[in-house]
């Protein structure tokens, strides 16, 4: 077989994953025998491209799901995309504009058609850019959150949510969207510290000469002011009560109340009041009975009810308001100040502006007690578990969630309105007319009285019902399927949507499958660049993910990806470590190649070999344990390092050295099947993270068939280690290191064999590993002495001490003093150290495993230095 001498993921990837494909190696079926394993999909929007944060959850989704697969489990990742109502309605809406067509000029009808059009055309983009990545998901189970099945869920969650009382209508203060003149929840409001202006204006008393300062930000809601509230306890306004203000501009008379809400420290420490604009207002409108003046269109220009600058957008009318009220002397003075305004998250330059609307509410204080419970008792688990009390938070003081959207891309709500105020529910027409018709008794009703509601559902409360509706949970829960598969076992998604999507689908899931939608939570961190900033387009500062591909291989951005993103923690994405993946991944083909070009005879093994074999053997059980468990603790960019250092440290650097047979000579057979035997563990063990270039090995060991795929192989199992050995070996390798820095630091050639005393408390322990000794530190003998050496470099390993006699090469008064430099190198090391083990906040919250490190380092210090003076 012809091994290329250079790996190639170009060659590799596009090969393998159509092999994959084409076994069926991806599908999912429900199997009684197997135990199900199963994560759907976060789904992207169906408008997105691949970008940083998708690599990042679905690299981790994927090793997820492929050591599932090879630990026995039916492994089923569901994915599919979401149909992101207002950021594909704006998309359609730009293509139609080009086409010199308006949406106004269309029914809704003819504009799906179009949607629809679009959708599926571009809609497929990134699950295909996915399989680039290795995403090993059942495409055959791909999902569209606006798909029959899911939308049939939609309307019988909506009905059923109806009929308990669950969801209502009602005019309320709501986020609107004025790009995309929607109606948008809390949690889609992204508020900004921004450079404002506040404008201090001048109200006049009624019947008085006196005058009222108000100090605001928004002087264009002036024309919907309808009362002045100050705090009854400010004595500043004592004489204000009972009086009423003229407003400037409009000359409304408007009534001066007195509330608690005003604070006194705030500009002058008297409000005005708009109760169309403001949600505070709006608030102490209802309580005080005010008048409620809109003078906002939809688009957020000036109505005619604000009298002034009708036509005007708000930027436009502050700014000319600001000259008209100074003109006429209401204009007292305007300071510069920085505050907090809400945008919009799917048009991020758009102000929000609170609007009173009519919309469907969720009465969610209702439905959240389950949800709240078994998260806090840990039956759906967190990872991090920071995340409860965040979680906790937003439940407890959870606010009702608007779910009309006005918009036609969408699942259209199922209410229908008849005479002047009845509404009906159904699925279809004739069915709401059923109940229309058993609520009022008129059964002269008919099918054109009934109205539908124009408004689509936001899009999260359809995605909230995936874990139940991708498996046909609501039309037929008794199907083999959704019994198998629900509830699913891990959802891994980003910490950013743990209110968006999290919290509704366990709220979801406990409503109406009466069981958790998952067992587990895996948040990952967002992707910044190295200078802390959020990846976007307008900075320039994300990455073109396919164009990283190409440049590093699929496995070489994986490994990028994982090396720094710990649960729940930002990553600091720097091109470096895709390099570096790029790189270990040509470091692991380089390894294969070496063992597969040696000549092999029969001959008696190597006894370095045969200690490598046997050390090697005890480092794969061990590390295997260790994954699992760090595994079982969603630690995957650890366990990533753990694997990196068993393939780059331990196997490439120390196992092939051990074995490597002298210039020109050949391996012996035994070695040699040994080492294939080891290269098959690690490419298992390597594949979930790696899955091209360790299918790619796996074949190029020796011939296969149809079915015999790494990714389909048995996970390593649990197998006894020899800890003890373990330990051994790298005390031995650490010494082979300590003889290579004393022929360096000396200026011996390597050809110079060397003599090494070790005093030790079990010498016989290191007589086992002389050959290995011998082979890679050029050593012509290994002796144990009970005495110090004189004339000899010394280093401790443990409480061992290590003597490699000099002779002509002896310490100089220069070696002294670079002995005396090291000692106090090592003090300043060891009072570091000590500063992080008094640091209480280190101590208590770094692992077990990170502060006996540190004490271990302080111990070999004081060895060393012990040694040192010994030595002086």
């Amino acid at each position: 077989m012809s091994i290329s001498t250079k790996y190639n993921p170009a060659e590799v990837e596009s090969k393998r994953y159509q092999e994959w494909l084409d076994k069926g190696f991806f599908k999912s079926t429900p199997n009684p025998d197997k135990e199900p394993y199963t994560i759907i999909i976060p789904p992207p929007n169906v408008t997105g491209v691949l970008h940083m944060g998708h690599m990042l959850n679905n690299t981790i989704q994927d090793v997820l799901i492929r050591k599932a697969r090879m630990e026995g489990k039916e492994a089923c990742w569901v994915p599919g995309t979401d149909h992101a109502s207002i950021a594909t309605e704006a998309k359609v809406v730009g293509m139609l504009r080009e086409k010199g067509i308006k949406k106004s000029d269309l029914t809704r009808e003819e504009f799906l058609k179009y949607a629809f059009e679009w959708k599926d055309k571009y809609g497929g983009i990134i699950l295909n850019q996915l399989q680039r990545l290795g995403a090993s998901c059942d495409w055959d189970r791909t999902f569209f959150t606006m798909d029959e099945k899911n939308s049939a869920a939609v309307r019988d969650v909506f009905i059923s949510y109806f009929k308990k009382g669950y969801v209502y209508r009602d005019y309320k203060m709501v986020n609107w969207d004025p790009t995309a003149q929607t109606t948008i929840s809390n949690e889609e409001v992204i508020y900004k510290d921004v450079d404002a202006a506040l404008y201090y204006v001048e109200y006049e008393i009624e019947g008085s000469d006196k005058k009222v300062t108000i100090a605001t930000t928004r002087p264009e809601t002036i024309l919907g002011d309808t009362a002045i509230c100050i705090n009854p306890n400010d004595e500043r306004y004592t004489h204000l009560k009972g009086k009423k203000a003229i407003v400037p501009m409009v000359n409304r008379v408007i009534p001066i109340i007195e509330d608690e809400y005003v604070d006194l420290e705030f500009g002058t420490g008297c409000l005005k009041v708009t109760p169309a604009h403001d949600t505070n207002d709006y608030d102490l409108g209802q309580k005080h009975n005010l008048e409620t003046i809109d003078i906002l269109n939809d688009d957020a220009t000036l109505n005619e009810d604000a009298q002034f600058y009708v036509g005007m957008t708000r930027e436009e009318a502050r700014k000319q308001i600001s000259i008209d009220l100074k003109e006429s002397g209401h204009m007292v003075k305007v300071e510069s100040m920085r505050h907090k305004v809400g945008f919009s998250e799917r048009n991020p330059d758009t102000v929000i502006e609170p609007k009173l609307s009519l919309q469907w509410f969720v009465d969610m204080q209702k439905i959240v007690g389950p949800a709240l419970e078994n998260v806090m008792n840990d039956n759906i688990q967190f990872f991090p578990d920071k995340f409860k009390n965040t979680y906790k938070h937003w439940l407890e003081n959870i606010k009702d969630w608007p779910i009309s959207r006005q918009l036609w891309w969408g699942q259209q709500i199922p209410a229908y309105y008849y005479g002047d105020d009845g509404v009906a529910v159904g699925k279809t027409k004739e069915e709401a007319l059923e109940m229309a018709i058993k609520d009022t008794g008129n059964s002269s009703l008919t099918l054109d009285d009934l109205k539908q509601d124009e408004d689509v559902v936001d899009t999260w409360f359809s995605s909230a019902l995936v874990p139940i509706s991708c498996f046909d949970g609501f039309a037929n829960p008794d199907n083999e399927e959704y019994k198998y598969y629900y509830p699913t076992q891990t959802l891994v998604t980003g910490w950013d949507i743990i209110f968006f999507w999290v919290a509704r689908m366990i709220i979801s899931g406990y409503e109406f499958a009466n069981e958790k939608p998952f067992e587990q939570v895996y948040f990952t961190g967002m992707v910044r660049d190295l200078q802390r900033r959020k990846m976007s387009k307008s900075l320039g500062n994300s990455p073109d993910a396919l164009g990283l591909i190409d440049q590093y291989g699929a496995d070489g951005v994986r490994v990028g990806m994982l090396l720094s993103s710990a649960a729940g923690n930002d990553l600091l994405f720097d091109e470096k470590l895709c390099e570096q993946g790029s790189k270990f991944a040509n470091k692991i083909w380089n390894s294969f190649r070496f063992i597969k070009t040696q000549e092999v005879q029969d001959i008696p093994q190597d006894p370095a070999a045969k200690i490598a074999g046997e050390w090697f053997m005890n480092r794969i059980n061990e590390v295997v344990v260790e994954l699992d468990d760090l595994f079982s603790k969603f630690r995957l960019s650890e366990a990533l390092m753990s694997t990196y250092k068993l393939v780059w440290d331990d196997f490439c650097s120390w196992y092939l050295e051990m074995i490597k047979p002298k210039y020109g000579e050949p391996i012996d057979q035994k070695t040699y099947d040994q080492a294939i035997g080891f290269i098959e563990q690690v490419m298992k063990i390597i594949h979930p993270f790696m899955p091209f270039i360790s299918e790619e090995i796996w074949h190029n060991l020796q011939d296969r068939g149809d079915k015999d795929y790494v990714m389909i192989a048995e996970w390593p199992t649990h197998a006894g280690f020899d800890a003890d050995q373990v330990k051994k070996t790298s005390d031995v390798f650490e010494a082979i290191t300590g003889i290579r820095n004393v022929r360096s630091s000396k200026g011996m050639s390597p050809k110079e064999a060397l003599e090494l005393k070790i005093k030790a408390t079990d010498f016989v322990s290191y007589e086992a590993y002389i050959p290995v000794i011998q082979k890679l530190a050029n050593v012509s003998s290994v002796e144990g002495t009970d005495s110090k050496i004189e004339n000899a470099a010394t280093f401790i390993i443990e409480k061992d001490e290590f003597y490699v006699p000099l002779g002509e090469y002896a310490d100089t008064a220069e070696d002294k003093e670079e002995a005396q430099k090291e000692i106090s190198r090592l003090e300043g090391f060891i009072k570091g150290i000590d500063k992080k083990l008094s640091n209480e906040k280190f101590v208590n919250n770094a692992p077990e495993k990170v502060v006996a490190m540190e004490k271990k380092k302080k111990a070999d210090a004081e060895a060393k230095i012990a040694l040192l003076n010994q030595k002086l």
